[in-house]
């Protein structure tokens, strides 16, 4: 199976702020950009005119203005980015340095209060990109995700273990930039 992916645009005023699955708003017009170019990838590579993306609007909205450009529309939640719970929206700076170091030391498991661990998120990709497989009948599939979910799908297509410490958690993908796995 082969999985387009690209990263929603940057949202808008979230500097030195935790966002998982905060919904932010997203610049209309990167919004148009974003939608614009999966729309010619679209036509170029001949694929279905079928987009998955999250329920938060920074993927979904890139889903509706494709969806009034003829393209069918699926909203999966578990396309979501990791819950960040309590620390989802607040400052970096809020969030005690006790609890930073308690994830950092258990990267993999940890879980803010009323969020997932990094093991959740993963169990939850593979458990969308198994529904995908399951379904499969060859065709490319296009979507719009989070970095974390897409740095997630990246792992796990490529054989790799959960990180047990924060630093071979790899970069963030670029907003807007297109990831092509290979499931």
């Amino acid at each position: 199976m082969t999985l387009y992916i690209w990263r929603h645009p940057k949202p808008m005023a979230t500097e030195g702020i935790c966002i998982g699955q905060t919904d932010v708003a997203v610049d209309k017009r990167k919004l148009k950009r974003l939608a614009n170019r999966i729309e010619r990838f679209t036509r170029l590579q001949q694929l279905p005119k079928v987009i998955w993306v999250s329920p938060l609007q920074r993927s979904l909205k890139v889903g509706q203005i494709l969806a009034r450009r003829g393209f069918q529309c699926r909203v999966a939640p578990e396309l979501a980015e990791i819950n960040f719970g309590e620390w989802d929206g607040r400052s970096w700076a809020q969030i005690a340095k006790q609890e930073i170091d308690d994830w950092c030391d258990d990267f993999a498991h940890f879980a803010p209060d009323h969020g997932e661990s990094l093991q959740q998120l993963f169990d939850r990709v593979e458990m969308w990109l198994a529904k995908r497989l399951a379904e499969q009948d060859n065709l490319p599939i296009l979507a719009v995700g989070h970095a974390g979910w897409i740095n997630a799908a990246k792992m796990i297509a490529a054989g790799q273990n959960i990180p047990k410490v924060a630093a071979d958690w790899p970069s963030a993908v670029t907003y807007g930039a297109c990831s092509c796995l290979e499931i």
